[in-house]
């Protein structure tokens, strides 16, 4: 019988390889993510001290449960496809989060992350913090609030596809990752943002979080767990020139939380009338917390 020819370096490795992938906090990579991992570990799994790359690629699509896989840009859109590499059964979730560098998963997808609702979104909405930090307007005026909140509320137009799923990526403002922490979804680490940080987005994007009703039921469910000192010092923090705190202050007192909790929103001050939420056309106005909202809510 003719001889076997000996195993190259990478097939010798395979179960260490395995073993590695398996254990990894999230099992959604970029390019760079493999190449430093060949880099990192080449010695430890005894690697020829040529194996390229592309050449570690190839073995991982060939030889074991990784995967190439695509997202897509949506209409006119300056993104360009994407190519990322998944582990076994990595969820939509990771894979969205490695759309850019340090990006981490916000508003509606927080929502479900935190158990918030019950319904799964098709939509995954994606924060990447804009790297300038721009100085707020000084002063707010009447006419301004009204002029603007008049408008339906922006919309990203930074859309993909992949899979069954529609990601969202959102270009906010510089906050350093304020309120970002790690939740485990299965046997997967995935960034996201913190409950109270979570709550003041939708306030500020209903739309990204299914609407101003499930906005209302994110805040009833996360009564037993919300601080309102985390969510006040983070808001001061956010800095936002809209009197947010009226429409936060408005839905936890709908919510049914402590007067001494909402309370203290209302203790920022009443200076202005204010929206729940754009482009309001059939609206009533609660007086205790200058603020319109839509009919029947």
């Amino acid at each position: 019988m003719p001889k076997r020819g000996r195993p190259s370096k990478l097939q010798a490795a395979r179960g260490q390889i395995i073993a590695y992938f398996e254990n990894l906090p999230r099992y959604a990579l970029t390019d760079a993510d493999l190449a430093g991992i060949l880099f990192k570990r080449a010695g430890e799994w005894r690697l020829a001290a040529n194996t390229s790359v592309d050449k570690f690629v190839r073995f991982l699509l060939e030889a074991t449960a990784m995967r190439r896989v695509s997202i897509v840009p949506v209409g006119e859109n300056v993104h360009r496809t994407v190519t990322r590499y998944v582990w076994a059964d990595a969820s939509p979730y990771a894979v969205a989060a490695t759309l850019e560098s340090r990006a981490y998963l916000s508003h509606g997808t927080a929502v479900l992350l935190h158990g918030l609702t019950d319904q799964l979104p098709s939509v995954i909405c994606v924060s990447r913090e804009q790297s300038q930090q721009y100085g707020r307007e000084s002063t707010l005026e009447q006419e301004g609030i009204d002029n603007a909140f008049s408008q339906p509320e922006r919309r990203s137009n930074a859309l993909f596809t992949y899979d069954d799923f529609q990601f969202v990526l959102l270009h906010g403002k510089n906050t350093g990752r304020l309120e970002v922490g790690t939740i485990t979804h299965g046997r997967e680490q995935l960034s996201v943002t913190k409950l109270e940080r979570t709550l003041i987005d939708i306030t500020v994007r209903p739309a990204y979080a299914g609407g101003v009703y499930q906005v209302l039921e994110a805040y009833r469910r996360a009564q037993s767990d919300m601080s309102t000192s985390i969510l006040l010092a983070t808001l001061k923090k956010l800095d936002y020139i809209y009197p947010y705190h009226q429409a936060i202050g408005f839905y936890m007192q709908r919510a049914g939380y402590k007067p001494e909790q909402y309370e203290r929103l209302r203790g920022l001050g009443l200076n202005h009338d204010f929206y729940l939420a754009h482009g309001l056309r059939e609206r009533e106005f609660d007086s205790a917390w200058r603020l319109h909202f839509p009919k029947g809510f």
